[in-house]
């Protein structure tokens, strides 16, 4: 099942390239009222209406996918966690290039621990990536993003993906500097997610999924997930000891060698094996 969120806010379920609204399923639990739930209430209450979703779709008026306005799959994410060195041969490149590492030595993942993204730097397949510094580089980075379906707590390894609500494509956009990654990485639009979010059910394997980004046709990055130092059980179980994960928090899974400087104009597609593409532009 892939979900997206288009429009004005509306609920898609895509299906051959159409787009059906399951908005009304979501009206029974009225509006969250304030304080606002941490958590992201789509993701939070998809479980209630998923076994009514087939049933409902033939009442839908379907629309053409490429009639309608994706949006970020998940509008509210409580936490965007990041993994900084979680491919080896990123690790590798890092150390060699001083624009990267201003002097710092990157050594393993259980060395650095991960860090956040401000949920304010959430962008969608609509948006546009703003530069923040004209006069310093900004790379991109393509991962493997995991959506939290459920809340969890110090979840084992082998319990991990039980939690998962499902997969997408996402960019940690950079800046590079001496600075703290919670702070280079949390730009407005240095958050992309997107195109859709296909559900944990239809992949066999986040482990063994084909990658890559193109920047204006050229291929920068090209890696698998089966390359992950930490892989997608070790990083919940990781991230969970540390964060009470929530219903659509994020979790960007690490980017391998290749990441590389992108310039006012360029146009990103980044690919990712049974997940779909996405194309961002940097704005001019």
């Amino acid at each position: 099942m892939k979900v997206c969120r288009f429009n004005e806010n509306r609920i898609g379920i895509i299906k051959d390239n159409e787009v059906y609204d399951i908005t009304p399923l979501f009206d029974r639990f009225g509006k969250p009222g304030w304080p606002y739930p941490a958590y992201d209430w789509i993701i939070g209450n998809f479980g209630e209406i998923r076994n009514e979703i087939d049933g409902f779709l033939p009442s839908v008026k379907a629309l053409a996918l490429a009639d309608v306005t994706l949006r970020a799959p998940v509008a509210n994410p409580g936490k965007i966690i990041g993994a900084p060195v979680n491919y080896k041969d990123h690790i590798d490149e890092a150390n060699i290039d001083k624009q990267i590492n201003h002097g710092k030595q990157y050594t393993s993942m259980d060395k650095l621990g991960l860090f956040i993204k401000a949920p304010t730097s959430l962008l969608g397949p609509d948006g546009v990536v703003q530069i923040p510094f004209a006069d310093r580089r900004t790379d991109h980075e393509v991962e493997l993003g995991v959506i939290i379906g459920k809340q969890c707590r110090r979840v084992s390894r082998d319990q991990a993906l039980d939690y998962v609500f499902g997969y997408c494509i996402a960019l940690d956009m950079t800046v590079r500097g001496p600075e703290f990654p919670g702070f280079r990485k949390s730009a407005d639009t240095f958050g992309v997610i997107g195109p859709w979010i296909t559900t944990a059910d239809e992949i066999q394997d986040p482990n063994a999924l084909d990658f890559s980004i193109s920047v204006n046709g050229e291929v920068r990055q090209k890696s698998n997930t089966s390359y992950l130092i930490f892989n997608v059980q070790h990083l919940i179980e990781y991230a969970s000891a540390m964060y009470t994960l929530m219903p659509g928090d994020v979790i960007m899974t690490g980017t391998p060698a290749g990441v590389s400087p992108v310039q006012p104009g360029d146009r990103m597609l980044s690919v990712i094996q049974g997940l779909g593409e996405m194309s961002i532009d940097i704005a001019n």
